[in-house]
C-alpha cells in the first residue's frame, strides 16, 4: 500500500523486501522499479553488487559478507525538506548497529552528515539518490552498505567491521534490526513535518562536536570548530575571528 504524504505516518507493515543474489547495484535496480510504476516503501537486498556506489561516483568495493540494501520511497517528502532526511537515515542505521554491538564495545557515532562510525572508524556507506519519474512523482532511494564482514579500503577514512568489533551478526539480522529502526524513524520524520525531533535525534548521537575539523568542498577546504548543526541539518563550522560558516554537503576529517 502506498501512503500519500500528508495522509498519515508509516509503519511496518508498508514495508516490503525483495532479496536478491548479484547485481549491479541495489540503488539502480530501485530506481529500475520506481520507474517501474513501483509504489515506494520497498527494501532491495543483495548478497554481491558488481557495480556498488557511492558518494560523489565513488566506487563501492561489494563482496558477499556485508549488507546491501535501497529503500525506495516515492514522495518522502517536499523537495525543500529533502536535504535533511539524510539526517535521519543516519539514526536508523545508527540505531541499528548499536543493537548488535557487544556490551563494552567501542562507541558508535554519526559523522555528519550520514556516516557512522564506531571507535572513530567508518563502518558504513550511506548514498541518497532522486529522480523525477515520468508521472511526476519524486523516487528516492536510500543505499546503505554495512561492513559486517569485509573491510572494504577505499584510502578516505579508516574503516571497521562489526566482526572486527566483536558482532557475529549476520547480514540477514543487522537487516531485521535495520528494517525496524528506518520504520521507526521514517514515522517521526513524517514526510518532512518531523525535521526538528530528527535534528535534535541526530544531535544526542553525533560525534566530534565541539572539535577541530577540516571539510572538504569541491573548490576548497576549510578548517574550523564543528558547533553542530542548524534547524535545516547544514554542518555550523565556527572559522575563528566571529566568522561561521554553514555546509549543505562536503566530506569531514577529524583532527
Amino acid at each position: 500500500m502506498r501512503i500519500e504524504a500528508g495522509s498519515g505516518r508509516s509503519s511496518l507493515p508498508d514495508f516490503r523486501h525483495t532479496a536478491l543474489g548479484e547485481v549491479g547495484s541495489t540503488n539502480t535496480e530501485a530506481l529500475q522499479l520506481a520507474r517501474a510504476g513501483d509504489t515506494g516503501h520497498h527494501w532491495i537486498t543483495a548478497i554481491r553488487q558488481t557495480a556498488g556506489r557511492g558518494r560523489r561516483g565513488r566506487s563501492w568495493m561489494s563482496e558477499p559478507g556485508n549488507l546491501y540494501a535501497s529503500l525506495l520511497l516515492i514522495d518522502a517528502a517536499p523537495v525543500e525538506k529533502l536535504g535533511a532526511l539524510p539526517l535521519a537515515v543516519a539514526v536508523a542505521v545508527y540505531d541499528a548497529i548499536r543493537a548488535v554491538m557487544p556490551p563494552g564495545g567501542n562507541p558508535v557515532t554519526i559523522k555528519w552528515p550520514n556516516d557512522i562510525l564506531v571507535g572513530g572508524k567508518k563502518i558504513c556507506g550511506i548514498l541518497l539518490e532522486g529522480e523525477r519519474l515520468a508521472d511526476g512523482r519524486q523516487a528516492l532511494v536510500i543505499g546503505c552498505g554495512i561492513n559486517i564482514a569485509v573491510l572494504p579500503d577505499h584510502g578516505l577514512y579508516p574503516v571497521t567491521s562489526l566482526r572486527v568489533e566483536g558482532s557475529t551478526v549476520s547480514p540477514d539480522q543487522i537487516f531485521a534490526h535495520l528494517y525496524q529502526t528506518m520504520a521507526e524513524i521514517l514515522a517521526i520524520w513524517n514526510y518532512g513535518g518531523g525535521i526538528s525531533a530528527m535534528i535534535e535525534r541526530w544531535r544526542s548521537s553525533a560525534g566530534g562536536i565541539g572539535q577541530k575539523i577540516t571539510v572538504n568542498l569541491p573548490d576548497r577546504s576549510l578548517v574550523g570548530i564543528f558547533t553542530g548543526i542548524d534547524e535545516d541539518g547544514r554542518l555550523v563550522l565556527d572559522l575563528g575571528s566571529g566568522m561561521i560558516e554553514r555546509i549543505a554537503a562536503g566530506d569531514v576529517f577529524f583532527g
